[in-house]
């Protein structure tokens, strides 16, 4: 038989179940005992949340890999390349490792169907498995009780933020949302909350369960300045710990303070030094991601987040408020049908002078038409395009390099922006060489 590409595997997995989302662990787990993958390293830690899973997996894995550990981490979903959702050691996945993980589930499901996502998750614990890791971090894909990353025991169980989105799953109130993320925790073993205000249902879970809880603003917190922030906390004997004087870092510290929470939990040593050297070097692409470009002779800066829910904007507004510019603040923005339209685009009060919208290519997506009626409801200036690149193109021609723009929503959205920052940047060094 031939063997397929990981482009040909993507879309057999892509027709392999009835539906792309079918929440439930009894399907993946019978695959996942068959295969043993139920304990991918000697030390697991598990992310949920509402909004920034991805950036606080990314700084506890840069914590860890600080320490000399051997690190995997999986998240989802990826902007450019499937690739992107398994890390070893900080590096992605090959083409030839994924197509041999999917070639390990496929042989290892036998009759039982499974969704796209249920034979990605099984790949990455093989993968993780076969790699002899340290440890391992796991973003939650959807909710926490009901997702497939959920059938490994965490040994640290964090919960990023709690807000309502995905109410078709996960319910419409921030009680049954956090309901279901603490679905993640595990008897005795210590659980970490980043939203300073957790609904009942979360607390009654780890008081339920016998787990250590950590709620920021209560038993670890932050303080941040125009120049530096700071950061106090527990280890895991109950004493105190602090970091002092740290810079201030793209990505949010709020996400920053819950993974170092996790870390002082660990028993790894408390190196200040190094402990902030890996918070700096920390980056996610799409996230609060800042770069210069080149658009006919002048230099342009863009700030790229894929924050699509009404949390996320708010998160976002503020940070745009904590970091003034000199010019003006133009946005490129599309959204899926299925999120909160208005909840999102009233956050945004005064800060954009001028709002490009586009539909997003793929059939789930927002109707440009509506994007537009929504901000036009809310007073702002705004222009439909085709494509999310001619509307990112409309905004470079009206971009000085004192300006900014801002271009978020979907990841769909944002990856086709990557996508053409990509081939632009190779035109002009094209260009550039034959000048």
């Amino acid at each position: 038989m031939t063997q397929r590409t990981l482009g040909e595997w993507l879309a057999y997995l892509e027709q392999l179940h009835p539906s792309a989302i079918d929440m439930g662990l009894e399907r993946s787990r019978e695959v996942a005992n068959r295969m043993g993958l139920l304990k991918p390293a000697p030390r697991v830690v598990t992310v949920t949340g509402t909004n920034g899973k991805g950036s606080t997996c990314a700084f506890v894995a840069s914590l860890l890999r600080a320490q000399g550990l051997n690190v995997g981490v999986y998240s989802s979903p990826h902007l450019l390349r499937y690739n992107e959702r398994v890390q070893i050691c900080g590096v992605e996945a090959s083409d030839e490792l994924l197509c041999e993980a999917f070639a390990a589930v496929e042989a290892g499901r036998g009759e039982i169907s499974l969704t796209y996502f249920e034979v990605g998750t099984l790949a990455a614990l093989w993968l993780f498995e076969r790699a002899a890791l340290d440890a391992v971090v796991l973003e939650v894909g959807l909710g926490g009780r009901l997702d497939t990353v959920n059938l490994v025991d965490a040994d640290l169980a964090l919960v990023t933020s709690i807000g309502v989105d995905h109410v078709e799953y996960l319910g419409n109130t921030r009680e049954s949302v956090a309901f279901e993320k603490a679905g993640i925790f595990r008897p005795g073993k210590p659980a970490l909350c980043g939203d300073p205000n957790p609904p009942h249902t979360l607390l009654d879970k780890a008081n339920e369960l016998g787990c250590p809880l950590f709620v920021r603003g209560r038993d670890f917190d932050l303080a941040t300045t125009d120049q530096v922030w700071h950061w106090r906390g527990m280890n895991g004997q109950g004493g105190v710990v602090e970091l002092r004087d740290l810079p201030l870092l793209d990505l949010p510290m709020e996400n920053a303070a819950l993974a170092v929470q996790a870390y002082a939990l660990m028993d790894l040593p408390w190196q200040p030094e190094r402990i902030v050297q890996a918070l700096k070097a920390t980056r996610v692409t799409g996230r609060l991601d800042r770069r210069q470009f080149n658009w006919h002779g002048k230099t342009l800066n863009v700030l790229l987040d894929v924050g699509h829910n009404p949390h996320a904007a708010h998160y976002l507004v503020q940070r745009l408020a904590q970091r003034p510019i000199a010019g003006k603040r133009f946005a490129v923005f599309g959204l899926l049908a299925d999120k909160d339209l208005d909840g999102v685009v009233s956050q945004f009060t005064a800060p954009i002078e001028h709002w490009a919208v586009a539909p997003l290519d793929t059939s789930r997506t927002r109707p440009v038409t509506h994007v537009q009626a929504a901000l036009q409801r809310h007073g702002a200036s705004v222009t439909a395009h085709d494509s999310v690149i001619a509307a990112l193109q409309a905004q470079c021609e009206r971009a000085s390099p004192a300006d900014e723009i801002l271009l978020f929503g979907s990841f769909y959205c944002v990856a086709e922006a990557l996508e053409w920052l990509e081939r632009h940047a190779t035109q002009e060094a094209a260009h550039g060489f034959a000048g």
